[in-house]
């Protein structure tokens, strides 16, 4: 277990091993890589225990697919790849005949702080970490404290692969989350709350360490006037029922054709039934993390409720739902809402979904645009003029047609969040890159120098060659502004 005092020491002992061995060849960033999988999958029942212990009630194959299957091929992507991501780029290769020469080198930044969220506590600390191993990093990771039985499995594992100058894993409580935050590091990586977000980035711009940050936000759909309603419902109540609805990427409220929504709300009532039968009892349904989001959520829904909403709670026949004890909640919708019910505003994290309508495709357009930018966007309907009106008219960390999430499942594709939901993206190559500094290295075999043009002395040439430039670029610049006008 690492100390708080000790934070300094072992993030300098990670840095002088960083420095002295340099940057690791392709070679050394798979055998890490084959370690960080090992590492997981080698316990992955001991894992899957500890997430069930934590959350209360989850599902060991629900674990066992988000938290290490899930990560896998990402992890395999970079490890196929990572040696032709490390070649140099070498731009402007017609300057070689002029005597120029230039490379773009993409080296490891340094140690990689990486901060992780408790709703999935393994797959949201090993993916960056991965991505930081592939850029040839190093890494110190201050996992959740909601989840310690997960954090304590995993802190007591990674010693068995990886030397704690490698891989250095935290277990603290905030305070120690705090102090984390403000070391040093090279880059600092974090996972949660908009809100936790900013006292992240202002705790690092002290140490002017640069941030990636994956947020949260209020995921909306937009069934589209060409959706098929029964299919679009059953696809939504799973995506909301991922995790118990704590999914950053689940959808948050729903806005379907106004005279779609009562069909809209009986078929997703049907499929959830379809998909929980029972509830109570049913590992298969995910417990709020702790008491204090499970009566949040409630108190959301209470919120709204008795302020005009309607509550369409979907719980089996005699079954007494929610439930405090075990911290689950059934699964809901809420319609007729307005911007007063604290629902409307507040990110739900929990297996509660607004159902709202609309007349055409520009109000469900405005309604999106009037709030912050979300961490996905989700469409149902064909790839149409609509959707790509859609695609185009709104902001979103990224966009999902017809189904859940479906750019975590493509290694290849970037995962971040824009505005409120976030800063920068990793996975695979978009991770490299993230943990990566693009060094330029360029060299001059040219007779003469090219900084004599700029240092004096200015002779009357230079005077003259400068005031040419001038008047030749404003007249190339004018005559396109008039053609782009006219």
């Amino acid at each position: 277990m690492s100390l708080p005092s000790s934070l300094d020491e072992r993030l300098a002992a990670q840095q002088a091993a960083f420095q002295a061995a340099g940057a690791p060849s392709a070679d050394v960033r798979r055998h890490r890589l084959d370690r960080l999988l090992a590492l997981l999958f080698e316990h992955a029942e001991t894992f899957a225990a500890a997430l069930a212990a934590d959350f209360g009630t989850r599902s060991r194959t629900a674990s066992i697919l988000t938290e290490m299957v899930g990560v896998a091929s990402t992890i395999e992507y970079s490890r196929k790849n990572v040696a032709r991501w490390m070649r140099p780029r070498r731009p402007a290769t017609a300057a070689r005949f002029l005597g120029l020469s230039a490379e773009v080198q993409p080296t490891p930044k340094g140690v990689v702080g990486i901060i992780g969220p408790w709703n999935f506590p393994l797959n949201l600390v090993v993916l960056p970490a991965a991505d930081a191993f592939a850029a040839g990093n190093r890494v110190m990771i201050k996992m959740s404290e909601l989840t310690p039985r997960t954090t304590d499995a995993f802190a007591q594992t990674a010693p068995k692969y990886f030397d704690a100058v490698e891989l250095d894993v935290v277990v603290g409580d905030v305070e120690v989350a705090q102090q984390f935050a403000s070391l040093p590091f090279d880059h600092l990586f974090f996972t949660g709350s908009p809100a936790v977000g900013r006292h992240i980035h202002r705790a690092a711009s002290a140490n002017l360490v640069p941030v990636t940050l994956e947020l949260g936000g209020k995921n909306p759909v937009v069934v589209g006037p060409k959706a098929d309603i029964a299919r679009s419902a059953s696809r939504v109540a799973r995506s909301r029922l991922v995790n118990g609805g704590q999914t950053c990427l689940c959808p948050d409220y729903v806005l379907v054709p106004s005279h779609a929504v009562e069909n809209f709300c009986r078929a997703t009532v049907s499929a959830i039934r379809d998909i929980l039968p029972s509830i109570l009892g049913n590992e298969d349904m995910c417990s709020s993390i702790n008491d204090a989001n499970y009566e949040r959520v409630i108190a959301l829904v209470e919120d709204a409720q008795s302020k005009g909403a309607d509550v369409i709670s979907v719980a089996p026949p005699h079954e007494q739902l929610p439930d405090s004890e075990r911290r689950v909640i059934a699964p809901t919708l809420v319609t007729n809402v307005d911007s007063s019910m604290r629902i409307t505003c507040e990110e739900i994290f929990g297996p509660v979904l607004v159902v709202m309508g609309y007349e055409h495709n520009d109000e469900a357009i405005d309604y999106i645009n009037r709030r912050p930018s979300p961490l996905i966007a989700y469409w149902y309907g064909p790839d149409d003029e609509e959707f790509r009106h859609f695609v185009t008219s709104t902001r979103s960390g990224s966009v999902s047609r017809n189904d859940f999430a479906l750019h975590m499942s493509l290694p290849q594709v970037p995962f971040g969040g824009v505005g409120h939901s976030g800063m920068g993206a990793y996975h695979g190559r978009a991770g490299f890159d993230t943990f990566s500094h693009q060094r330029p290295v360029v060299g001059s075999e040219l007779p003469f120098s090219i900084t004599s043009i700029a240092a004096p002395p200015f002779s009357r040439a230079k005077v003259a060659a400068g005031d040419l430039w001038v008047r030749s670029i404003r007249r190339r610049a004018r005559r396109r502004i008039d053609r782009f006008e006219r």
